[in-house]
């Protein structure tokens, strides 16, 4: 029997609707495949909520991360008796613990509810985008330097209103958790709906961010639990093959992810790591050095070999970015004290 989950990661009652090109991360060209079942190491906790005078932040969680210019750069949500985001950066993961975070509310990006970032280099444009969501859904900001975090524009929106597809299938969930990944010809929107359903749009990609329609369930699953919300869409360097991870919620109440593939983005979507006994991340695929700071294996980001719209990975020596939490915490779930791990793969096939 599933658990009842508490309210959704990221959107509890939304509000009314009211630099330099990138340099790549230097990679060795991949040899290897995605393994059938994967195993993990992970980090202690790498980056706590760092509050200021204006900032009572708690909570750090829903990571997107990017290599570019010889520095991370992380993107995060965190909770202050709202939703809003943060930036970090650091050239080392040993420092990202010590990194001082920039509040974006002091950018562009403004004040209100902000959260469930995604960044990334959109090349056609010689621009970055940062996606994330808002009381309207799915919003984005963008600039030329990833570095100048207060250069972040004003958010504009991807959609007029809901579309009908999700009105229809939405139930009691919340539209959450847009991704964004673009081919050679089409970028596609992702969104979740903590109901069961993954919903893809589409644009060309010389109409980007413009222009998003044919909305479509692109998985679902009768369960809400095993399909809630923090899908990500890669392309695996070097092959004709995508992979997608989705957050699920487990019988134990805790959050692990579950992984397919396909042959495009539009699918087909084929199984890969999917069950709770084989897992593409869970607490039973991951080893703690430094003790069990977390049970819980949730929204992240893979740590990628590029930086552009294609969103590519390398299939050799996977890390990802998650959020976790003490397994004794507890209260109100919203405020709960999330912090933010690094997995890496130890069972690559490179």
């Amino acid at each position: 029997m599933n658990p009842t989950p508490p309210p959704t990661t990221t959107n509890p009652t939304p509000p009314p609707t009211t630099s330099p090109t990138p340099t790549p991360t230097p990679t060795t060209p991949p040899t290897g495949t995605l393994p059938s079942s994967f195993r993990w190491s992970s980090s202690g906790a790498l980056i706590s909520p760092k509050p200021d005078s204006q900032h009572a932040a708690t909570s750090v969680k829903d990571p997107t991360v990017v290599y570019a210019n010889g520095k991370w750069h992380v993107f995060a949500t965190v909770w202050a008796g709202s939703y809003q985001m943060m930036y970090t950066s650091f050239t080392d993961w040993s420092q990202a613990s010590s990194a001082t975070p920039y509040y974006l509310d002091q950018s562009g990006i403004g004040a209100g509810y902000r959260a469930a970032p995604q960044v990334f280099w959109f090349a056609p444009q010689n621009q970055w985008y940062l996606v994330y969501q808002t009381g309207a859904g799915g919003s984005y900001s963008t600039t030329t330097d990833i570095s100048n975090p207060a250069s972040w524009s004003a958010p504009k929106n991807f959609y007029s209103s809901q579309p009908q597809i999700i009105r229809d299938n939405i139930g009691d969930g919340y539209w959450v958790d847009f991704w964004t990944v673009c081919d050679t010809a089409k970028c596609y929107l992702f969104s979740s709906d903590d109901n069961g359903h993954l919903y893809r749009s589409e644009t060309t990609v010389a109409n980007f961010p413009n222009g998003f329609t044919n909305t479509v369930i692109a998985m679902q699953d009768s369960d809400r639990f095993r399909l809630f919300e923090a899908a990500n869409i890669y392309k695996i360097a070097g092959k004709n093959t995508w992979l997608m991870v989705h957050e699920a919620i487990g019988t134990d109440g805790k959050r692990y992810f579950r992984s397919w593939t396909a042959p495009s983005i539009t699918g087909s979507w084929t199984a890969l790591a999917d069950t709770e006994a084989n897992p593409f991340a869970r607490a039973n695929n991951v080893t703690f050095p430094a003790g069990a700071w977390t049970r819980d294996i949730s929204h992240g980001e893979m740590l990628r070999s590029g930086t552009d719209q294609t969103m590519e990975i390398s299939p050799c020596n996977l890390r990802y970015l998650y959020q976790g939490l003490d397994p004794n915490a507890s209260g109100e779930y919203n405020a709960l004290p999330w912090r933010l791990g690094l997995l890496t793969q130890t069972n690559s096939t490179c």
